[in-house]
C-alpha cells in the first residue's frame, strides 16, 4: 500500500512538473538547493568529507563554494529528471546533445558491441532517453533495480520510450552473451562503490586507494569488446553535451585492473575541471581501514598471479 502511495505521489510530481515552464522549474531547484544545504542539511558532514578528502590543497571557503555548487547540481538533476518524464522527443534531443557519435560509428561498421563507461557527473538521466536517438547501435543501460517495483515498471517504461532498452544488473550477464540483431552500445555507470568487496578492483582515486566495481573490466576482456568514456558537460543551465572519448580498443592486451584504473583516471581529470558536477553525497570510501588493506592485500595477489 505505501508503495503504491508513494508512486502515485510522486506521478503528480511528474505531472505537474509537464506542466511547468523551464524558467520556474529552475527557480523551485534554487530553492531546493537553498533547503537541502541550510535547512535539511542533506549529507553535509558526507559532502564535506569527500571533497577534504579529494582536494586537501583546497581552503575550507573553496570547499564550501564546491559544496555549495553541489548542492545546486543536485537540485537541477532531480528535477529535470522529475521533469524529463513528460518532455518531448524534440525536447530531449534539443537539451542533451551527442557532438561526436562518428567515434561508435566506426565499431557499428565493424559489428563490433561497445561498452560505454559513464558516471555520475552532471545529467546522466535525460542521457538514457536521448541516446538511442543519436546513434546507430542499439543503446542499453544498465540499472539497479528498485525496491518499489510498481515505480520500476513505469520508469522502464518511460526510459525505454524513444528506443533504449533497459537491463536489470541481475540480467547483466545474460545479456552480454545473448545473441542480437544490431551491435549494442552498452552504458555501464562504474562509479559506484562495490558491494562485493572480495571482487572489487582497487585504484587510486584523488590519490585515495579506491575500491571499483568489477564488471566493466571483466566484460570487456570476456567479448573483448572496446571501451569508450561518456564525458557528459553542462552547455549551460538546462542544456548538456556528450563527448564520446576513446579509451581501450583492445581490452585483451590490458593488464589487471588497468581498464579500471583508466576510467577512474580519465572521471578524476574531468572532475577536477568541474568538481560541483560530481555526486559529492555519495559514501565513496566508507569502508574501515582494515577492510581497505584487506582489499589492498586480495588486488596485489591478483597482480602477482596475472
Amino acid at each position: 500500500m505505501l508503495s503504491k502511495f508513494l508512486f502515485l505521489l510522486f506521478r503528480f510530481f511528474v505531472f505537474l512538473f509537464g506542466l511547468l515552464p523551464f524558467w520556474l522549474i529552475y527557480l523551485l531547484s534554487d530553492f531546493m538547493a537553498f533547503v537541502l544545504y541550510y535547512v535539511i542539511r542533506y549529507r553535509r558532514k558526507v559532502v564535506a568529507a569527500n571533497l577534504k578528502k579529494c582536494f586537501p590543497e583546497k581552503s575550507d571557503n573553496e570547499l564550501r563554494t564546491i559544496a555549495k555548487g553541489f548542492y545546486k547540481n543536485l537540485s537541477d538533476i532531480t528535477i529535470e529528471t522529475i521533469k524529463g518524464f513528460r518532455m518531448s522527443k524534440k525536447q530531449i534531443l534539443k537539451r542533451w546533445k551527442v557532438l561526436n557519435p562518428d567515434v561508435l560509428d566506426n565499431y557499428y561498421d565493424l559489428n563490433r558491441d561497445v561498452i560505454n563507461l559513464a558516471s555520475h557527473y552532471a545529467n546522466w538521466e535525460w542521457g538514457i532517453q536521448a541516446l538511442n536517438m543519436q546513434i546507430r547501435h542499439q543503446a542499453v543501460s544498465i540499472y539497479m533495480p528498485m525496491t518499489n517495483k510498481i515505480m520500476e515498471k513505469w520508469a522502464i517504461k518511460k526510459r525505454e520510450r524513444f528506443g533504449m532498452k533497459m537491463i536489470s544488473t541481475r540480467q547483466t550477464r545474460d545479456y552480454f552473451t545473448s545473441e542480437r540483431s544490431k551491435p549494442a552500445s552498452i552504458i555501464l555507470a562504474a562509479d559506484q562503490h562495490p558491494s562485493n568487496i572480495k571482487k572489487s578492483i582497487m585504484t587510486k582515486f584523488f590519490g585515495n586507494d579506491t575500491p571499483c566495481l568489477h564488471g566493466a573490466e571483466e566484460y570487456a576482456k570476456a567479448g573483448n569488446l572496446p571501451i569508450v568514456y561518456f564525458d557528459v558537460q553542462r552547455a549551460k543551465r538546462g542544456y548538456y553535451t556528450l563527448k564520446i572519448i576513446e579509451m581501450i580498443n583492445n581490452p585483451l592486451q590490458t593488464g589487471y585492473s588497468e581498464i579500471t584504473q583508466k576510467y577512474m583516471s580519465t572521471l578524476e581529470d574531468i572532475i577536477r575541471q568541474n568538481p560541483v558536477n560530481y555526486l559529492w553525497s555519495h559514501r565513496r570510501w566508507k569502508r574501515s581501514p582494515e577492510i581497505i588493506a584487506q582489499m589492498l592485500e586480495w588486488h596485489n595477489e591478483r597482480l602477482a598471479v596475472l
